[in-house]
């Protein structure tokens, strides 16, 4: 019989049986396609020595006017700033106690119980105490993780050092707590296991009946996150918005947005005459603290901007009387009311700078409305409330019960609810943003697994893959029922998806169905239009727009700590920084040998690879691959024999050779299955078109 060509088709697909998608492949991991030929995905290595604290899921990159390349990293735990390999950490603060507020106690171990009436921590928060006086001051004025004990104290852990019985740190010790931190995974709470017997409940949440048993939801701790300008936007989801400017040093913490109202000056007259650094909107709500505030003029208590003239205007108290005062004076805007206090998603318009809020607090409220939509004036972030004279606005959505990711494309934000996705353009006013329905009955697995590619919007669904390209269309998937099979559903809102432009994919990772923490992926060429899928560990990925590789987030499950990682670069697992072979393979279903009724009998193959950038081992060993040939008597049957023997690389190294020797097997069979794998450093290879040497063996 004449050579035998061996040629799959691009893209794996396991929809079917292994006999019946005959022609392709079926298995692979951490390989990829370029024109229809199999491949090894590229290298990865840290992006620098450093680490973070806690999980990340968010990732987002921006340069400021000063040309620093600033990356935003949000964990569970904290937030941080990237900036040349180094986090620094801008987490909110959440209170500052007044001095004398918090007390410690020792008893003569490393473990000190701190009293703070109303403290309001969770287990795991963030505090730094100052002012601390005495034998144990250097120790105690630091940073620490809390363990909650009641609604009034906690403890920390000063280990190595022993604070000796009742000793105190004074009576001046003044606590910062930084924001709550979140789940790393989400995990049922329900009945007993909603937590530990007579503790407290969680920040927000409520005591629930005999022992404080607790019945709730820990919901995934996902950092919203976008640069306004050169400044910061951010926020975790279901919680506040904060903004922080790059006019500071990347050491500050990003502060409320509702608190940057700037100072204001009153003029004794009536009615009171305010001038403010800021400009106000007509009947902007806001509240007063600090300096000297005049009398007839009361911190914390809300007024209404009336008769604004440029950075001047009175106020309305509210019952709608104006406000005079028998002195000057001044002070500062301390809440700025129509602010949104809590969101699920927060982003900027690229061409008209909106900040726009997608599930959000109303006006006069602070319930979380999940489909609300609200946005500030144009290229105002402090401007809130509609006015004639500024295009700030809302909309709310119907179909659905919350919203729950938002990607801006070229003309439009493409809004998805729990069931629905819509379009919101800008349209001026009066209506300034308006939604349009596009399709319902569709589903969204997470937040953060949707992506646009190519001006193409794709996105992972509780049971299938879907695009939007003006029209909203099921994605044709050869992987789904081995997907969705094998996915943990308590898990869904760990998904998340990214792009990797330099080789046309998008990629979504998530957790396989025995595992609580992601492992797996899946990969849509969306050029070839084919799929792929692999195992892997990562939390979150941002494409190598202002970055000279994709970078993605990793963690080590044991100490909870984190780093980013640079993709596509040199030839190995660098996650050590020690270099460990790339574990790639894949493999073909089942065909025919000859016409598949006859036995044949593989006595040669002819290889068709190239090893193009690979280099030899430290030890001098070339870069290998290995090739197997399993031969079956019957389509799902078993393995009558098999061979395997390395492939090597020709000791000339020239960079675009490829290897055309041979190798001499015994296999015997009517359908074989073709296998080619790789485990060793500094290897890479692109599979063409392998012969295979056949001769007639008859039947059986």
């Amino acid at each position: 019989m004449p050579l035998q060509k061996i040629l799959f088709k691009p893209g794996v697909n396991k929809e079917n049986t292994r006999y019946t998608t005959e022609g392709g492949w079926y298995e692979a991991d951490k390989i990829r396609f370029r024109q229809g030929n199999p491949e090894v995905i590229g290298g990865w290595e840290p992006l620098s020595a450093a680490y973070f604290q806690g999980v990340c899921r968010s990732l987002w990159n921006w340069v400021t006017l000063g040309g620093d390349n600033l990356l935003g990293v949000g964990t569970n735990l904290k937030f941080y700033i990237n900036q040349g390999g180094l986090y620094y950490d801008i987490t909110p603060i959440r209170l500052t106690t007044a001095a004398g507020d918090v007390t410690f106690v020792g008893d003569g171990t490393t473990t000190v119980t701190v009293t703070d009436t109303n403290h309001g921590c969770v287990t795991g928060d963030f505090v730094t105490f100052s002012g601390a006086t005495g034998t144990y001051a250097t120790t105690l004025n630091a940073q620490f993780q809390v363990t909650v004990l009641t609604a009034n104290t906690y403890t920390i852990s000063t280990s190595p050092t022993v604070v000796a019985v009742g000793a105190t740190g004074g009576s001046s010790v003044v606590g910062v707590y930084q924001i709550n931190v979140g789940p790393a995974i989400p995990v049922p709470l329900t009945g007993w296991g909603a937590g530990p017997w007579g503790s407290p409940p969680p920040a927000g949440g409520t005591i629930g009946t005999w022992g404080y048993g607790l019945t709730s939801t820990s919901a995934l701790r996902l950092w919203n996150q976008i640069n306004y300008g050169q400044d910061l936007v951010y926020g975790p989801r279901s919680s506040a918005i904060y903004y922080w400017s790059a006019t500071n040093t990347v050491s500050t913490r990003g502060v409320l947005l509702n608190s940057l109202g700037g100072t204001v000056s009153f003029t004794n007259a009536s009615p009171t005459v305010v001038t403010s650094t800021i400009l106000y909107t007509e009947g902007a709500a806001i509240q007063f603290s600090g300096g000297s505030l005049p009398t007839g003029v009361s911190a914390a208590t809300t007024y209404y901007v009336f008769q604004v003239e440029g950075l001047t205007f009175n106020l309305l108290d509210a019952a709608g009387n104006e406000i005079n005062t028998s002195s000057s004076g001044t002070g500062t805007v301390s809440l700025i009311v129509d602010v949104p206090t809590v969101q699920n998603n927060i982003t900027v318009s690229d061409a008209s700078r909106f900040l726009l809020a997608f599930g959000c607090n109303d006006y006069g409220s602070s319930t979380l409305d999940p489909m609300l939509i609200r946005w500030s004036a144009q290229d105002d972030i402090y401007n809130w409330t509609p006015d004639p004279t500024n295009q700030a606005g809302f909309t709310r959505l119907s179909h659905g019960s919350e919203i729950v990711a938002v990607v801006q494309t070229r003309q439009e934000f493409v809004v998805f609810t729990d069931v629905s996705i819509y379009s919101l353009q800008y349209l001026g006013p009066p209506y300034v943003w308006a939604s349009q329905l596009l399709g319902d009955n569709i589903s969204i697995m997470s937040p953060n697994s949707a992506v646009i590619a190519s001006g193409i919007v794709y996105w992972m669904g509780v049971d299938k893959f879907y695009s939007y390209d003006g029209r909203v269309q099921t994605l044709n998937c050869d992987l789904r029922r081995f997907v969705f099979s094998d996915l943990n559903q308590e898990q869904d809102l760990q998904v998340f998806s990214g792009t990797n432009e330099g080789f046309n994919e998008v990629w979504w990772f998530y957790c396989s169905a025995n595992s609580s923490t992601i492992d797996r992926y899946v990969i849509y060429n969306y050029l070839e239009k084919i799929w792929y899928y692999g195992t892997m560990s990562r939390t979150a990925w941002l494409d190598s727009g202002l970055q000279s590789y994709p970078i993605a987030a990793n963690y080590v499950t044991a100490t909870l700590t984190g780093n980013l990682i640079n993709h596509e670069t040199g030839l190995n697992d660098n996650t050590t920084g020690t270099a460990v072979a790339i574990d790639a393979y894949i493999s073909s279903s089942e065909f025919d040998i000859g016409d598949g009724h006859n036995f044949g009998f593989v006595w040669r193959v002819l290889p068709d690879l190239t090893f193009e950038s690979a280099t030899s081992t430290p030890s001098g060993a070339l870069p290998t691959v290995a090739m197997t040939l399993q031969g079956l008597a019957n389509s799902g049957s078993g393995v009558t024999s098999t061979a395997s023997q390395p492939v090597a690389k020709s000791n000339t190294y020239v960079i675009t050779e490829q290897f055309t020797g041979q190798i001499f097997t015994r296999m015997r069979g009517r359908q074989m299955i073709f296998k080619i794998s790789s485990n060793q450093i500094n290897t890479c290879w692109q599979l063409g078109a392998p012969r295979i040497d056949i001769r007639p063996d008859g039947r059986r």
